[in-house]
């Protein structure tokens, strides 16, 4: 799957989610997505939700923002460096993040981050439309704009 069908595929369950709570506030709707609530109530949102596997461990995982803001990718590469295609990249340069190098590919690893899963984070960006929140990881020439 690339990049870009996950983006789209995730969007549009976020969304459904979202449409479906419309009576709630935003401060329940972001509570809603706490990790524990997601595993009992939206089991196809993520596919470590059918083994209560978190993605980054920490006490209060919340799962609004499943993807970071900071993520920026381009399916088809942003660039080469040193003769392999960048794939993905942080926008912020979290120190928590990294890279995945392969022979061919960089792409960006952020397990250990978890700067997009505070509530904190999540009530400083909010939004209901998650596209919005995110419009600008996509980077491919498709979506320039």
């Amino acid at each position: 799957m690339t990049y870009k069908e996950w983006f789209e595929s995730h969007a549009e369950k976020h969304r459904a989610i979202v449409e479906k709570l419309g009576d709630l506030s935003d401060e329940e709707l972001i509570l809603y997505f706490r990790f524990e609530n997601m595993v009992k109530r939206e089991p196809e949102f993520c596919p470590l939700y059918k083994t209560a596997t978190k993605c980054h461990e920490m006490e209060v995982l919340n799962c609004y923002l499943c993807a970071c803001p900071n993520f920026r990718f381009d399916d088809a590469g942003m660039k080469k460096v040193e003769g392999k295609t960048l794939f993905s990249t942080c926008a912020i340069n979290a120190k928590e993040g990294k890279q995945f190098v392969s022979e061919e590919a960089i792409h960006q690893d952020c397990s250990g981050c978890k700067i997009p899963h505070r509530e904190a984070y999540i009530r400083e960006h909010f939004s209901r439309d998650w596209r919005e929140i995110m419009k600008h990881s996509d980077q491919s020439s498709s979506n320039s704009g």
